[in-house]
Protein backbone atom coordinates (compact mmCIF):
# COMPACT_ATOMS: atom_id res chain seq x y z
CA UNK A 1 0.00 0.00 0.00
CA UNK A 2 1.47 3.43 -1.22
CA UNK A 3 0.71 6.55 1.05
CA UNK A 4 1.41 9.99 -0.74
CA UNK A 5 1.62 12.91 2.06
CA UNK A 6 2.40 16.30 0.37
CA UNK A 7 6.27 17.30 1.84
CA UNK A 8 4.54 20.88 3.51
CA UNK A 9 2.28 18.82 5.64
CA UNK A 10 4.69 16.42 6.58
CA UNK A 11 6.77 19.12 7.81
CA UNK A 12 3.71 21.17 9.49
CA UNK A 13 3.31 18.23 11.54
CA UNK A 14 6.66 17.88 12.44
CA UNK A 15 7.04 21.48 13.83
CA UNK A 16 3.47 21.10 15.37
CA UNK A 17 4.87 18.25 17.42
CA UNK A 18 8.28 20.25 17.84
CA UNK A 19 6.43 23.17 19.08
CA UNK A 20 4.36 21.21 21.85
CA UNK A 21 6.97 18.51 22.87
CA UNK A 22 10.86 20.02 22.05
CA UNK A 23 10.94 23.14 23.35
CA UNK A 24 10.47 24.66 19.65
CA UNK A 25 9.29 28.31 20.40
CA UNK A 26 6.79 29.58 18.17
CA UNK A 27 9.24 32.90 17.07
CA UNK A 28 11.76 29.88 16.01
CA UNK A 29 9.19 28.34 13.80
CA UNK A 30 8.10 31.53 12.39
CA UNK A 31 11.61 32.19 11.27
CA UNK A 32 12.66 29.07 10.22
CA UNK A 33 9.25 29.48 7.77
CA UNK A 34 10.26 33.26 6.66
CA UNK A 35 13.76 31.65 5.17
CA UNK A 36 11.90 29.09 3.75
CA UNK A 37 9.59 31.58 1.51
CA UNK A 38 13.28 33.47 1.13
CA UNK A 39 14.83 29.93 -0.24
CA UNK A 40 12.01 29.53 -2.39
CA UNK A 41 12.57 33.01 -4.10
CA UNK A 42 16.20 32.58 -4.66
CA UNK A 43 18.44 31.39 -7.05
CA UNK A 44 19.17 28.18 -4.80
CA UNK A 45 15.61 27.15 -5.34
CA UNK A 46 16.27 24.58 -8.45
CA UNK A 47 19.20 22.71 -6.67
CA UNK A 48 17.00 22.52 -3.46
CA UNK A 49 14.20 21.00 -5.65
CA UNK A 50 16.02 18.97 -7.73
CA UNK A 51 17.87 17.28 -4.62
CA UNK A 52 13.83 17.29 -2.39
CA UNK A 53 13.31 15.06 -5.43
CA UNK A 54 16.03 12.83 -5.54
CA UNK A 55 15.44 12.38 -2.02
CA UNK A 56 11.81 11.40 -2.53
CA UNK A 57 12.67 9.21 -5.10
CA UNK A 58 15.57 7.54 -3.18
CA UNK A 59 12.46 7.08 -0.37
CA UNK A 60 10.10 5.33 -2.05
CA UNK A 61 12.58 3.02 -4.57
CA UNK A 62 13.10 1.32 -1.00
CA UNK A 63 11.65 -2.03 -0.78
CA UNK A 64 10.19 -3.06 2.18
Amino acid sequence: MALSISAVVLLLIVVILLIRSSGLKAGHAIACTLLGFYLASSTVAPTITDFTNNVAGMISDIKL
